[in-house]
């Protein structure tokens, strides 16, 4: 695996995240794929594979926001080195009671034959956890 074909796949990963096209996301991993957030979130863990991702982990997350604001990202940089690459983004939307959330996250990616093994995501949870989920 070739740094450029990581960058690519990554990059890949984080349009399809921006167009909102789950079916380019949900192609974009391996089946035994993983999806790690720490801390004390109600979608902290680790998910497995696209449809726990996508229908779990997200899913979640999406269900937090108000669905007549677009959730936008403004990518920063990509950072790839052999297999593993770090997408620096922020997330823009509004939480369902009105709130702004503005949050910075650093994905890191793992990507073998062209698609994502396994990600862990790094963001301000608490934040997070206070503008989404304690509404």
């Amino acid at each position: 695996m070739t740094t450029e074909t990581t960058r690519a796949a990554v990059a890949d990963y984080v349009a399809a995240l921006r167009r909102g096209d789950v079916d380019a996301l949900r192609a974009s991993f391996a089946p035994k794929a993983t999806w790690t957030i720490r801390g004390d979130l109600p979608v902290a863990g680790t998910w497995t594979g696209a449809d726990e991702i996508l229908d779990g982990f997200l899913a979640q997350v999406v269900a937090t926001l108000d669905p007549t604001v677009p959730v936008t990202q403004t990518l920063h940089r990509i950072i790839a080195d052999g297999e593993h690459a770090v997408a620096e983004w922020t997330s823009h939307a509004q939480a369902r009671d009105g709130t702004p959330y503005d949050n910075d996250y650093a994905v890191v990616f793992q990507v073998r034959d062209g698609l994502i093994t396994s990600v862990t995501e790094y963001c301000d949870t608490s934040y997070m956890k206070r503008v989404l989920f304690e509404q």
